[in-house]
């Protein structure tokens, strides 16, 4: 049994999660967000990664998928395409790919770990970003070096903490109109918590972080995320040799919070892996559950008739999203 298998069966012992959505098990007719996941390739090997990224894999989205994301994206209404990875970067099509969803009125978010950008050949990413007015959704652990670099690795921290204050430089975090050609270039933050246990509240802990990476670095940014890591991927497996996943799995569980429900990011989103499987996000390609209409971007891109709208496939890691404050 390969470990993705061992993690779903630890899972299965749990109440499942689809008995508490209720009404919301489908999603919206109309979706915003078309999530691609152009690659599993990563400069890092983050102990909290759901989707196991690290240097030695090579999985990665080719051209025609992208171009089929595209298509997708342009016939059916979204309004969002979200790139991910992976650090997406690594993808020989990245460039091209941002500069033609611009091209095709999206709103593009990428996401980035930023330390790849002080890496040969991809130092020009960050003025490509500003140049499109892309939004950049970085991930920052923490804004002390030592409790970052536990989750990331040693060697990681001030290289973002670099990247962060060549972005705002570039114009990123100082509000409307400050960037480049007076686009309003936006930067988040994301927070993943070190160990099994739930993140702080978040408004607090992104004041916390406002405070103290400007009095530090003079870093300035527009929201922190802070996210439950799901219990699948290589944190899953982790929280299996720790002999932690019932810990974590009860304390997911007792903090399910109904009102979170109606807002969870699958109800308006439709992600694509690298391979063009389609999931309803990016924590069930973690776990090898995709759309129960078992189709592909490529059967989307062909026949335009397909509906977007679907019943969403559920496993008991999406605890992770219903927890506390939720993470969606």
């Amino acid at each position: 049994m390969g470990y993705i298998e061992e993690v779903n069966e630890a899972l299965a012992a749990f109440p499942p999660f689809w008995q508490r959505v209720g009404e919301y098990r489908f999603t919206e007719n109309a979706l915003d967000t078309l999530q691609i996941n152009i690659g599993l390739k990563c400069n890092l090997a983050c102990k909290h990664c759901h989707v196991e990224s690290s240097p030695a894999r090579t999985e990665e989205m080719s051209r025609e998928t992208l171009e089929q994301c595209l298509a997708v994206f342009c016939d059916r209404g979204f309004k969002t395409i979200d790139i991910t990875g992976g650090a997406p970067e690594m993808n020989p099509n990245y460039e091209w790919f941002l500069r033609e969803a611009v091209g095709a009125g999206a709103s593009v978010m990428t996401r980035s770990n930023l330390s790849i950008c002080k890496e040969p050949g991809y130092e020009s990413i960050p003025e490509l970003w500003a140049e499109l007015g892309i939004t950049v959704i970085a991930s920052l652990p923490h804004y002390v070096k030592k409790t970052s670099e536990k989750q990331r690795g040693a060697g990681t921290f001030d290289p973002t903490i670099e990247m962060l204050q060549h972005l705002c430089a570039l114009g990123y975090g100082k509000g409307e109109g400050a960037g480049l050609g007076g686009k309003r270039l936006e930067l988040d933050l994301v927070f993943n918590p070190l160990g099994a246990f739930l993140p702080p509240e978040q408004g607090a802990l992104e004041a916390e972080y406002k405070a103290k990476l400007k009095a530090d670095f003079d870093i300035d940014f527009e929201n922190l995320f802070a996210i439950t890591n799901a219990p699948g991927g290589r944190f899953g497996e982790r929280l299996l040799k720790t002999n932690n996943m019932d810990r974590y799995m009860n304390t997911l569980i007792g903090a399910f919070n109904e009102e979170t429900v109606p807002a969870m990011m699958c109800r308006t989103q439709l992600s694509v892996s690298w391979d063009g499987t389609l999931y309803d996000c990016d924590f069930n390609q973690a776990v090898g559950m995709p759309c129960k209409n078992d189709l592909t971007i490529a059967d989307m891109a062909a026949d335009p008739s397909i509906p977007l709208a679907r019943e969403i496939h559920f496993g008991n890691h999406c605890y992770a999203c219903c927890a506390g404050s939720g993470s969606s």
